[in-house]
């Protein structure tokens, strides 16, 4: 498949992933922003804000072709209303950016650095395949985490617990 042809498939892919992940961020309350259920877990509100912040990668991606992952900055929610907004802006960002490609620009490389030493590099089309599979895990994550702190759990691809719709 063609970068261009792949960046409306992955775009499409993006979308149809949009609306339980919000579900799930609409969902985190922003006192239990600091809950971790094990001392080795990451908080809530750090998981969260990486839900959120995953489709900019794309965008950085395909825009900037590196991450330094000790200066990549970080967004700052204080509520939920901000973290979804957040999300949602990178969402809109990111298919923005997928649907601007031309081809052969996914072959270009993506670089991951830290402190600007090259940590890894792949072609940005390697990079971005892998982001909705990061997005969902995490959103996993956060669903286990809703889980623990009785939060009910959206419908992702089928009924929950939660929301069984029979």
């Amino acid at each position: 498949m063609d970068d261009i042809a792949f960046s409306k498939a992955f775009a499409k892919e993006l979308e149809a992933e949009t609306t339980a992940t919000r579900k799930c961020l609409e969902r985190i309350p922003a006192n239990l922003f600091e809950y971790k259920p094990h001392e080795k877990s990451m908080p809530l509100g750090y998981l969260a804000l990486l839900v959120a912040e995953i489709p900019k990668w794309i965008t950085v991606m395909i825009n900037d072709s590196e991450i330094d992952f000790m200066t990549y900055p970080h967004f700052k929610a204080t509520n939920t209303a901000e973290l979804v907004t957040h999300f949602d802006e990178n969402i809109a960002d990111a298919k923005k950016a997928l649907l601007s490609i031309k081809e052969n620009a996914l072959k270009d490389p993506f670089y991951l650095k830290r402190n600007g030493q090259v940590v890894f590099s792949a072609s940005k089309r390697e990079q971005i395949e892998s982001t909705i599979n990061h997005m969902v895990h995490h959103r996993g994550q956060l669903t286990v985490y809703m889980r623990l702190n009785d939060i009910a759990v959206p419908s992702i691809y089928g009924p929950s617990a939660d929301e069984r719709s029979f």
